[in-house]
């Protein structure tokens, strides 16, 4: 039974149409510490990708550069918008590809000692279209054998980035070690993605036992293309990387591969693929979600206003002071829905501690909706209320005080 269904399923996906279809390469590199040597290599890869009819390159993290200590991994750290990124742009306008960069040491000039791991894509006029800050920094230490501490020369990031539309598809942005953390993946599907990209720089231990069935697990259980774009080889005496760059179709079948060695390899992406293998087996639509979700922290775009006479009850204010509350409240509606493009809002009071105020002061929670905004029900909001909240002192939410 189980062959029958694979084979008709291979059956089914090799009839899809050909109007959807983009060809790519990814690019498999032993960068070192010479910026200048790395990004001549990259270069010759763009011409042969423009060679091969490709719309869109893939590069690994480090493209830029692996130094040889933690010190030097910081002062050469640049800039999103310096000289480093600039020559890429350039490359991209002048060969009409649209670029992955993954893991730009991207310093940060408030904290110069510790710059982002970034996921820069760039289209064929050279602009940023996504920039990704890596989430899950990789620290390992086993003594003896192996020390490889990312927090001491990188720092993490603090958002997720929404899959963005590219020449060869909708594309959700990840580097590396983000790869073990299934969860980042299946919220990039919930938001649309068809392709998923896992720059990277395994080390060689780690990528013989699980970076192949990481992500053939990825690509299965998102039903999503993956491309990984890998370092290779030894960089300098302390560090050596796996390989193996490949790409794979939402089916889990490795459709391009390099070996071990600094090589480019091509595939060919096929959306309506994607679309026509999550019609056949909807694994989505079979999620329990009345018993489990998925959904993130997304309270970026709330407003928190208050009397600016402390009450710690709806009931203590006047009924002039309630009148302009909510006044100001239908006010603030009308203006974010409209700055954020929606048309639902959540107008809240949580009027008491046990319905979750965790500050003491009557406040009406105003924030702009989207759909499945956090995850499959509406009502998953109130639970990230009462911890976004308890930054209301230190300024991280909008605040109107009405006098």
């Amino acid at each position: 039974m189980l062959t029958a269904l694979k084979s008709a399923f291979r059956r089914a996906m090799t009839t899809s149409s050909t109007c959807r279809r983009s060809m790519i390469a990814v690019c498999q590199l032993t960068s070192d510490h010479d910026i200048d040597k790395n990004f001549e290599i990259c270069k010759d890869m763009v011409r042969r990708a423009t060679d091969q009819k490709c719309k869109m390159i893939f590069f690994p993290e480090c493209f830029d550069f692996v130094g040889r200590t933690k010190e030097e991994n910081i002062s050469l750290a640049t800039e999103e918008n310096g000289a480093v990124m600039e020559r890429f742009r350039s490359l991209a306008r002048e060969s009409g590809l649209w670029i992955s960069l993954g893991g730009l040491h991207n310093k940060d000039p408030s904290e110069p000692q510790r710059p982002w791991n970034s996921h820069v894509v760039i289209d064929d006029e050279g602009k940023t279209r996504a920039l990704y800050n890596k989430l899950h920094l990789f620290d390992l230490e086993i003594p003896g054998k192996v020390r490889l501490m990312e927090s001491e020369f990188s720092k993490s990031g603090t958002q997720m980035v929404q899959p963005i539309d590219t020449p060869i598809g909708r594309l959700g942005l990840s580097i590396c070690y983000d790869l073990r953390f299934a969860e980042l993946s299946l919220w990039n599907r919930q938001k649309g993605a068809e392709i998923l990209s896992f720059p990277s720089a395994f080390t060689v231990n780690t990528g013989l036992a699980h970076w192949e069935p990481l992500l053939r697990a990825r690509a299965i259980e998102t039903q999503c293309y993956v491309v990984a774009a890998a370092q290779t080889g030894k960089h300098n005496e302390k560090r050596s990387s796996y390989g193996h760059s490949m790409v794979i179709d939402p089916w889990g079948a490795i459709v391009a591969q390099c070996s071990e060695r600094v090589d480019m390899c091509f595939a060919e992406i096929d959306i309506s693929y994607v679309s026509e293998l999550r019609s056949m087996q909807p694994v989505f639509a079979h999620r329990r979600s009345d018993l489990y979700t998925l959904h993130v922290n997304e309270i970026d775009n709330d407003v928190l206003i208050c009397p600016k006479r402390v009450c710690n009850h709806l009931t203590e204010l006047t009924d002039a002071e309630t009148a302009d509350l909510f006044i100001v409240a239908k006010k603030v509606q009308r203006m974010i829905e409209k700055v954020h493009g929606v048309s639902s809002s959540t107008v809240c009071i949580q009027d008491g501690v046990d319905a979750g105020q965790t500050v003491k002061h009557v406040h009406v929670h105003v924030l702009a909706r989207r759909k499945d905004d956090f995850g499959c029900s509406p009502d998953n909001l109130y639970r990230d209320l009462a911890t976004h909240d308890k930054f209301v002192l230190s300024g991280f939410l909008n605040l109107v005080f009405l006098e």
